[in-house]
């Protein structure tokens, strides 16, 4: 598996020492405020376990992050097929990092390192992120990134219950757009 680097991270294959920091984020309401229900360790555990066989069976997915300084697993990203039944197909790009984590670049810094394997490593013509309306902090890193929301793309996601995770909101950034604007993906 391919590891990533960048000034301040490492993206790296997942090791049996991330799950109770990984729990512990998926525990975090806070963490969780977009995403829907707090998980278990359990299904924390099966993520991580969902994570590795995709990245063995097609050569990318979700990387646990890293401070590169202390080696202190801070999240995740990467990666990932658009799920069936979503309006759109193509390639997603996400983080998540633990709160701790928030307000210091590192999901900028993650999500650059991810773009540039996308484009680069993958050659992939387009990415696509995916948040909910109310998410403007993840919002903000897809603009920080280059993307630009698509509002023709905005839908409801079938799978969240009516309120505020419902209206979703689409960016995309393309390859050509990345490459001409000095972006990750134009070396």
């Amino acid at each position: 598996m391919t590891e990533l680097h960048t000034d301040r991270l490492v993206l790296r294959p997942w090791r049996d020492a991330d799950l109770e920091p990984w729990a512990a984020m998926n525990a975090d309401p806070e963490v969780r405020q977009h995403l829907g229900d707090l998980l278990t360790r359990e299904q924390s555990e099966a993520s991580m376990v969902r994570f590795r066989a995709a990245f063995d069976r097609r050569g990318y997915g979700w990387w646990a992050v890293e401070v590169r300084a202390t080696g202190e697993f801070i999240g995740f990203a990467g990666m990932d097929d658009v799920d069936d039944g979503m309006p759109f197909t193509g390639v997603e790009i996400g983080w998540r990092l633990a709160r701790a984590a928030w307000g210091q670049g590192y999901a900028t810094e993650a999500a650059r390192a991810v773009l540039e394997h996308g484009f680069d490593a993958l050659g992939l013509p387009e990415v696509l992120a995916v948040t909910t309306a109310g998410n403007l902090r993840s919002q903000a890193v897809m603009r920080r990134i280059g993307m630009s929301r698509d509002p023709a793309g905005d839908f409801d996601d079938p799978g969240a219950p009516e309120g505020p995770l419902r209206p979703n909101v689409l960016f995309r950034l393309a390859r050509a757009a990345a490459a001409g604007a000095g972006a990750p993906g134009s070396g």
